[in-house]
């Protein structure tokens, strides 16, 4: 489905050696094979040889994600515009439900739905109830204005969503380390450092939006640059790149969080494996719409 790996072989010729690029994706459920042939050294822009090497091999996977987009950019423009609210609003409760209870939270979709629409507090946790509403109106302000993904926005984020639960950490990169399950988290002096390097990678990489979208979330997950927090604001930056490339967001279930767990904690292709995989078995009647 998407490349399990992509590297450098050498091979010897006599006394000559020679450099591929090799490439393993798994596609209709086999994992396929390809080379590319470098020459005697690497080319300084093996970079770029690497992203249009998996364009070529992946031609019919990204044909699948284009037809996604198409179908959904079809439905959505026959929408009015009082529809598209009420859809946006449904997809927020979704949402904010999804990826709060992931984390802990004890409001049921229903009551998520009381929360957001209705303005009714059920008998809950004060602390669920105020970060069930904080998500709710970071995520809807998110789909109505455009900004560029930057540290200042996340911290905004952030400090929007837990500022009043949790005060002491809202809206700061932490300084002090952190550990999740097995992982340890990059040592909390290099955060800003790491936060730099990904902030660029979110908004100059030319990947498709859909693979961009997984690997930004990978890969902030992996920085784990906040105290808490970290898999509400990845699943909202996740969202933020596919809305605003012209493709239908992604909710990852809580009732599908173990397998979601398990795929953070394997390297980044596994993880996007999954997140493709997920992501086309959600959408696919956009692939039998005819695009």
């Amino acid at each position: 489905m998407v490349n399990k790996s992509m590297r450098i072989i050498k091979r010897r010729k006599g006394k000559a050696e020679y450099f591929y690029l090799q490439h393993s994706f798994r596609a209709d459920g086999k994992v396929i094979t390809k080379e590319k042939y470098l020459g005697k050294n690497i080319p300084k822009n093996i970079e770029a040889i690497k992203e249009k090497f998996q364009l070529e091999t992946q031609k019919n996977l990204y044909e699948k994600l284009g037809k996604i987009r198409n179908s959904f950019q079809k439905e959505w423009g026959k929408y009015p515009k009082t529809a598209k609210e009420k859809e946006l609003e449904e997809i927020a409760i979704a949402f904010t439900y999804n990826t709060n209870a992931i984390e802990g939270s004890t409001i049921t979709l229903e009551e998520a739905r009381e929360i957001i629409h209705d303005k009714i507090a059920p008998n809950k946790s004060l602390k669920d109830i105020r970060e069930t509403e904080s998500h709710a109106k970071v995520f809807s302000d998110m789909l109505t204005k455009r900004e560029k993904i930057s540290n200042q926005l996340l911290l905004r984020w952030h400090k929007e969503i837990f500022g009043e639960t949790k005060p002491d950490i809202a809206g700061k990169f932490r300084n002090y380390f952190v550990r999740v399950g097995n992982y340890i988290a990059p040592d909390w002096q290099d955060v800003t450092k790491l936060m730099n390097q990904f902030i660029k990678f979110a908004n100059e990489t030319k990947l498709n939006p859909i693979e961009l979208a997984g690997r930004s979330h990978y890969r902030f997950e992996k920085i784990h640059p906040f105290g808490d927090g970290n898999g509400r604001i990845g699943r909202l930056i996740m969202n933020n790149i596919l809305w605003y490339n012209g493709y239908p967001m992604i909710i990852i279930e809580y009732k599908k969080r173990k397998f979601y767990y398990n795929a953070l904690q394997k390297s980044e292709e596994r993880f996007m494996n999954f997140f493709i995989r997920s992501y086309i078995r959600i959408h696919k009647k956009h692939l039998r719409s005819g695009g």
